[in-house]
């Protein structure tokens, strides 16, 4: 037995404490100690929870295919959405200007009539001048008939001087008269023509207002079907991301497993290096031992080897877009926006109403292009007619300052200023703000429309 240290007997004391055995050949190990097993899973186990794992993984890829086709509706829907309410927007303008016209129309037509009963009034005045004239006349004998005219007359040519002055009064009262009546003509004609432009622009105002109401109608099926689709995609969401916390606990089974599987292996190797090792200082104690038994030499043990070493561990295009990127951050509110700047929402009755845009100060999209090109040339606020107002060019031609259209379903239901680079700035939808944004193509129209160039 090695002798005991100026500390006692302490690596004896270790290895006793720590595992409770005695070392080979009756002595004490003096190598560093193996930790006890870790637990050491089965195949089957470890089959078993990679078998869960696995099916949890086919789950959450069928939830997550069911959710993109979900999202993919939800974008259409969205589109659908925005072209609805493109097309809102069309039938409010159309509908302000419709009523525009009609109170255009009944001034004229108030006018007209005015124009009318005067012309009355004047051939009424002329008739009654003209009576009077003609019964004067007879009572003085100083017309054309009477005789006492002729017999005023001193002479042959004083009488036909006389008849000729007559003829040309009366003529020109009869001619006056006439020429009132062809204006009375001309008066009512107009008064005719005025009632049945407002008779024509009451129709196309009544005619704007069904179209409004059914745009209306359209927002608002399609909000609900917006929402409903929301509300399915919400439901594979949540479905999706409980099947994922479920994998990932599978997974953390799997992992688990397989650690303990590593850490009992890892052991394994540890406890043959350490028996090797105590082996080795069970041979080197014994060699001691024998040396001191044959007479002499060092009293100390040799020391333990150490141990291996661990692994180491402008009117110009630039003027348009520098408008356009004032604005960037700025609420989205729909209907909002004009040459001037930024103005408060309008409400919708769906979308726009939820976000609260009417109470927001902010752009539209196309609210967004009014204000950019305020300089160049007046845009209207409505994006189907943004898209016809200037020069169209292939999206292969499109350049920086160009607009660019988005539609569907045989309408335009977004615009946006193209930066260059494939970049652009909008303002995209309730919710968001003016912002640049990668183009999108995807329901693109297949040309831009130029102003400037």
């Amino acid at each position: 037995m090695p002798r005991r240290q100026s500390g006692g007997a302490i690596p004896r004391l270790l290895v006793v404490g720590a595992f409770g055995l005695v070392a080979l050949l009756g002595a004490a190990g003096t190598g560093v100690a193996a930790p006890p097993p870790p637990p050491n899973p089965s195949d089957s186990e470890i089959d078993a929870s990679r078998a869960e794992a696995n099916a949890r993984a086919g789950e959450v890829g069928q939830l997550t295919n069911q959710l993109a086709a979900a999202e993919s509706k939800l974008s259409e829907l969205q589109a659908d959405v925005e072209l609805k309410m493109e097309e809102a927007n069309k039938a409010l303008v159309d509908m302000q200007t419709a009523q525009d016209a009609a109170g255009q129309a009944r001034l004229d037509a108030e006018a007209a009539r005015r124009e009318s009963d005067a012309a009355v009034g004047a051939i009424e005045i002329a008739r009654q001048n003209l009576d009077r004239f003609i019964a004067g006349s007879y009572q003085q004998g100083s017309t054309i008939g009477s005789m006492s005219a002729y017999i005023g007359s001193d002479s042959p040519k004083d009488l036909l001087a006389r008849a000729q002055m007559l003829n040309a009064v009366g003529g020109s009262q009869l001619h006056a008269l006439e020429e009132m009546r062809r204006a009375q003509a001309e008066k009512a004609n107009k008064d005719a023509a005025a009632r049945k432009a407002l008779e024509i622009a009451e129709q196309k105002q009544a005619a704007a207002e069904r179209a409004k109401g059914t745009a209306d109608a359209a927002q608002a099926a399609a909000v609900h079907a917006q929402e409903s689709q929301q509300s399915q995609a919400a439901q594979l969401e949540a479905n999706k991301q409980s099947v994922e916390q479920r994998l990932f606990q599978a997974q953390e089974k799997v992992s688990g497993l397989q650690g303990q599987r590593q850490r009992y292996q890892d052991w394994l190797a540890q406890k043959q290096r350490e028996d090797e090792e105590r082996a080795r200082q069970a041979a080197l104690a014994a060699a001691a031992s024998q040396g001191n038994q044959g007479g002499g030499g060092n009293n100390d043990p040799a020391p333990p080897p150490r141990g291996r070493p661990s692994a180491p561990a402008g009117a110009s295009v630039e003027a348009v877009i520098a408008r356009a990127m004032s604005q960037l951050g700025l609420p989205y509110a729909w209907g909002g926006g004009n040459a001037s700047g930024p103005t408060r929402g309008i409400r919708d009755g769906g979308v726009a109403d939820r976000f609260g845009d009417y109470r927001k100060i902010g752009f539209d999209c196309s609210g967004l292009m009014i204000y950019a090109f305020a300089g160049v040339r007046s845009l209207p606020h409505y994006s189907g007619y943004q898209y016809h107002a200037g020069r169209k060019v292939p999206l292969s031609q499109m350049r920086r300052g160009d607009m660019l259209f988005w539609g569907g379903g045989g309408g335009i239901h977004h615009v946006a200023l193209y930066l260059g680079n494939g970049q652009m700035v909008e303002a995209p939808q309730s919710g968001s703000v003016v912002k640049v944004s990668p183009v999108r193509y995807g329901g693109i129209m297949p040309y831009a429309t130029r102003l400037i160039g």
